[in-house]
């Protein structure tokens, strides 16, 4: 389930957010450049055609009154079939090189997140649901490759498209074009005013979409719990109102968005009937030819229609730059720390299996007080500790410290005499094999699963540790032997889960073991099988037990009993059961009825 709503938003900048973007852009600068250039060089022949029009009309226009030149119009004719086919060629070409350049930079997000994800500290997932994380995954990465598909090359043609056409204008005619500017003068005003009004709309879809998806996670991940405690009206309460706010917010922008369009026909057509008007009285006045006209309505359609284009491309934007906010947001978070100057370095051939934990004080952000507290504590090569106490006592807190998925905040840790803090992340993790309460099965064979990033594991030896669990002859049932599909959607019970991934932990040859309650969701009889082949892979290696059950580690070396992140009591169960302290209580009361 999730484990809150998530730290607290940042302040949403547009201007920061798109600078941002364009800056990871320059990695695809050629491509860009070469959009670019095609979608500048297809306006312009866009904006040259008019004059063409014009001549064309002017040539039309002296037939009225003589003989027409058939040869003029038609060399006009080819030269605008021309000119229209290039600029429609460079537009496709255009087109395909700004989808590989969408493409490729959502790829390259990905890549950048998933490498992302193995670099944050559980400190992150602690505060931030996974919902809301694969949302940034994937629908804000998409709606950057999409946003960023059609507004970059759409904003760089239209002001190009808008710009020439003005000095065209102005060229041909000045009244005209003072005439035309005035007319779409009001477009600019409202455009400015709605984007300002609907950027906020923007930020919140993609937000509230974020927190939808998190409540979507969370439900379909916990279904069963939700069918079982009759949670489905509260269930459905969450999502009505996150889908309302998702909604809300979706509708306001995209109204918003939408007044774009009409707005700029209505200017557009608006510009038609002044130029019209305005040009035919100064064609009556002989100031302008007929031609003039022609090619006017033409320049008003090419002057409203990259206003259009403008406003269309800056609500693309709007939507790229609130999702890439996320995005980028998510690939600023402080990473774990820098490992590259640590020189310590333990092979886990020649380990011994000694660790001490040296006086341990460790906090979980926003805790009041510390989860561990002065944790001192030494395990032999070779023994079984067990680590018991009730739910919270900090148990699992401290093989996650052992493991270094977190930084301790005083004290240290030592293997073999050698502080965690001279070794990386991944070297202590090539010396302990775990395994947990949470079964973990990926989409693929049986076989697949077991030897899980292991090479060299003979097939013999996969069914040797598989009939030691006591899984090989469910596997023999299956339709393929080892060598059937696994998927979450297979009935593969609890049980037989936590088999196969002890199993998988079975194969792996190292120095520690940690078994974090990893009999919990198998019977008596199978734990007991389990047990015996647990003894038999915990030979000659340092193991780390938490359990629940105190009957499955009456023969550990060494019992460990903790509570409030300290260590109570300690010693095996003989010494502490004649204690007749907090652990003889904990045992005796799992066995009164």
């Amino acid at each position: 389930m999730g484990r809150g709503r998530g730290p607290a938003e940042k302040p949403k900048n547009f201007k920061n957010a798109i600078k941002r973007l364009f800056k990871e852009l320059s990695h695809f600068k050629v491509l860009i450049i070469i959009s670019l250039i095609l979608a500048i060089a297809g306006s312009v022949l866009s904006i040259m055609a008019p004059d063409k029009l014009k001549d064309m009309a002017d040539e039309i226009q002296k037939g009225l009154f003589g003989t027409i030149d058939m040869n003029r119009i038609k060399a006009i004719a080819l030269t605008l079939v021309g000119m229209y086919v290039a600029s429609a060629i460079f537009n496709f070409i255009q087109s395909i090189s700004m989808t590989d350049v969408s493409n490729n930079f959502a790829r390259k997000l990905r890549s950048s997140i998933s490498i992302k994800i193995n670099k944050l500290p559980l400190r992150y997932f602690d505060k931030n649901q996974t919902g809301d994380v694969l949302s940034r995954v994937t629908n804000d990465v998409d709606t950057i490759a999409q946003s960023t598909n059609q507004a970059l090359a759409t904003l760089v043609s239209s002001v190009t498209l808008f710009l020439g056409t003005l000095f065209m204008m102005f060229k041909t005619n000045w009244i005209l074009a003072l005439t035309a500017i005035s007319a779409s003068i009001i477009g600019f005003v409202f455009m400015f005013l709605i984007l300002g009004k609907a950027q906020k709309y923007f930020s919140a879809r993609q937000k509230e979409l974020g927190n939808l998806n998190a409540h979507i996670e969370e439900i379909y991940s916990s279904l069963n719990v939700v069918k079982v405690y009759n949670g489905k009206k509260e269930a459905d309460e969450k999502f009505d109102k996150y889908n309302k706010l998702v909604y809300d917010a979706n509708r306001k922008s995209q109204f918003l968005g939408g007044l774009m369009q009409p707005m700029m026909n209505f200017i557009g057509n608006f510009g038609y009937v002044a130029v019209c008007i305005v040009g035919a009285i100064l064609t009556m006045k002989n100031i302008i030819s007929f031609g003039v006209i022609v090619a006017f309505i033409t320049y008003v359609r090419l002057f409203t229609s990259p206003l259009s284009q403008i406003a269309q491309a800056m609500n693309m934007l709007q939507s790229s730059a609130a999702a890439s906010e996320r995005v980028f947001e998510f690939l600023d978070e402080k990473e774990m720390s820098d490992e590259s100057s640590l020189t310590g370095k333990l092979d886990k051939d020649n380990v011994k299996g000694k660790i001490e934990f040296e006086n341990v004080v460790f906090k979980y952000d926003g805790n009041d007080k510390p989860t561990i507290n002065g944790f001192t504590a030494t395990a032999e090569p070779g023994q079984k500790i067990a680590i018991v106490g009730p739910t919270g006592a900090g148990k699992t807190t401290m093989v996650n410290l052992l493991m270094k998925f977190y930084e301790i905040d005083s004290g240290d840790i030592k293997i073999d005499g050698v502080s965690t803090k001279d070794l990386t992340r991944e070297n202590i993790h090539s010396l302990f094999t775990m395994v947990l309460q949470d079964t973990w099965l990926f989409d693929g064979t049986v076989k697949e699963n077991i030897v899980y990033n292991r090479e060299d594991v003979s097939d013999e030896q996969i069914e040797e540790v598989c009939k030691t669990v006591g899984i090989n002859h469910f596997i023999k049932t299956l339709p393929k032997g080892y060598n059937s599909k696994l998927s979450d959607n297979d009935s593969v019970s609890s049980g037989q889960r936590q088999l196969l991934t002890i199993a998988r932990g079975m194969i792996e040859n190292s120095p520690f073991l940690i078994l974090d309650e990893a009999t919990s969701n198998v019977d008596t009889r199978t734990e007991e099988l389990v047990q015996k082949a647990m003894d038999k892979l915990m030979v000659g290696k340092t193991s780390f037990i938490i359990a629940h059950r105190l009957s499955t580690i009456k023969n550990a070396d060494l019992i460990l009993v903790m509570n409030h992140g300290n260590i109570i009591e300690q010693g095996n169960h003989e010494q502490l059961m004649e204690k007749n302290g907090f652990y003889a209580d904990l045992y005796n009361s799992q066995f009164q009825m």
